[in-house]
């Protein structure tokens, strides 16, 4: 099986919950964009007409492998579109506040499996109708993790525990699988000269990562000033991560407790494997969704009971206590309060099969659902291929 063949297999819409009016200080745009993130995205809209990125809000990250629309706003932004070749800005309105998380309800998917054979095919379809009634686990995914390189550590732990050089270097110098040729030669450049800083700064081009360096010529020691000097979208994404991953052991944790071992399935993901549920009893299933589960932060009371045992446990994997979750030293950036809940709502699935044009002989099988923001389609996937056996 494979997935995301082209940009088009894998295509999400966003669905607002507001409707733009004719008045408001924000304008409302609808962000159409292929093989681009949304950050990204944001980055060229702001340059494009020369304006801060605070003045954008928008509702979630949507995947940079992938044909995307979502929406944001800009405050007194123009009323006219932008049309570059990844991208498609249009107007739609005005708001009277910024867009953001809360105007959102969830995503419609649209995913394409390819070079499959007709039985697998058919399995998936059959297996996508099954997770309308099962759920599938709530964790995050890979497109979370997008900021731990070869090395396998979280630059948020790495902070927690004291160690801002440790941070810093996996923030700007550690490795990564998506690293473009440019960005691979200034990783490689600052790993050569890490401590020396103005040979560091000598070997760099003009770039975020040179200004951080000649903040070091000066103040070769401060590192979590110069951690601070990292761009906040980048520094906040670094904290989600790794909280992200915490709760994805607490969620892996609760799973393994109330199910038995054939009703589990290993799946692999960038930095673990996970268990997946299978053949869940209706009771087990209502006793792992009762309540969502709260995502690690100082900011709110930690669980009690057989949950906070198992949050106990993996947070002292990482040499952590509950109270321990907190962004020391920086300002702009924190854990997120909330919770999340342990298992998917799947809604409005279909599935079509049909000959795949770029695999002669096999099937591809579009799928088509809705999901809870949040949660993540490929995870609906694995489920589909990984955990429901669906051969590859």
């Amino acid at each position: 099986m494979k997935l995301k063949r082209q940009p088009e297999d894998f295509q999400v819409e966003e669905l607002p919950a507001v409707a733009p009016a004719a008045k408001g200080r924000y304008t409302f745009y609808k962000l159409t964009k292929r093989s681009v993130g949304t950050i990204e995205a944001v980055d060229a809209i702001c340059r494009r007409w020369n304006i801060p990125s605070g003045r954008v809000g928008y509702g979630g990250l949507k995947d940079r492998h992938a044909v995307t629309i979502q929406y944001l706003t800009i405050f007194d932004g123009p009323d006219h579109a932008i049309h570059q070749p990844n991208l498609d800005l249009e107007p739609l309105g005005r708001l009277e506040r910024a867009y953001g998380p809360r105007d959102f309800h969830g995503n419609r998917f649209a995913l394409v499996l390819r070079d499959m054979t007709e039985a697998a095919a058919a399995e998936a379809g059959r297996q996508l109708a099954a997770t309308a009634t099962d759920g599938v686990p709530n964790y995050f995914d890979d497109q979370r993790f997008g900021s731990v390189g070869y090395s396998g550590e979280f630059i948020g732990h790495a902070w927690l525990a004291g160690d801002y050089e440790k941070a810093l270097k996996l923030a700007l110098a550690d490795a990564n699988p998506f690293d473009r040729s440019d960005t691979k030669a200034r990783k490689a450049a600052l790993r050569e000269h890490w401590g020396d800083w103005p040979a560091a700064k000598a070997a760099l081009d003009r770039s975020s990562e040179r200004s951080i360096v000649t903040y070091l010529v000066d103040h070769p020691t401060d590192y979590s000033g110069a951690f601070a000097r990292i761009k906040r979208d980048l520094r906040g994404l670094y904290f989600s991560a790794f909280q992200s991953w915490l709760w994805n052991l607490m969620l892996a944790g609760w799973i393994e407790r109330n199910t038995r071992p054939e009703q589990r399935v290993a799946v692999g993901l960038k930095v673990g494997a996970l268990p997946f549920p299978v053949g869940l009893d209706p009771e087990q299933k209502a006793l792992i969704d009762a309540e969502p589960l709260p995502l690690p932060s100082s900011r709110t009371p930690p669980p009690a009971g057989p949950l906070g045992e198992i949050a106990a446990d993996a947070l002292a994997a990482f040499d952590l206590t509950w109270g321990d979750v907190r962004v020391k030293k920086l300002k702009d950036v924190f854990f997120s309060k909330g919770s999340r809940q342990a298992l998917l709502s799947v809604g409005e699935v279909r599935s079509e099969t049909t000959d795949d044009a770029l695999h002669r002989g096999k099937k591809a099988v579009r799928l088509e659902f809705t999901l809870p923001k949040g949660a993540y389609a490929t995870m609906l996937v694995k489920r589909l291929t990984e955990a429901a056996g669906v051969e590859e």
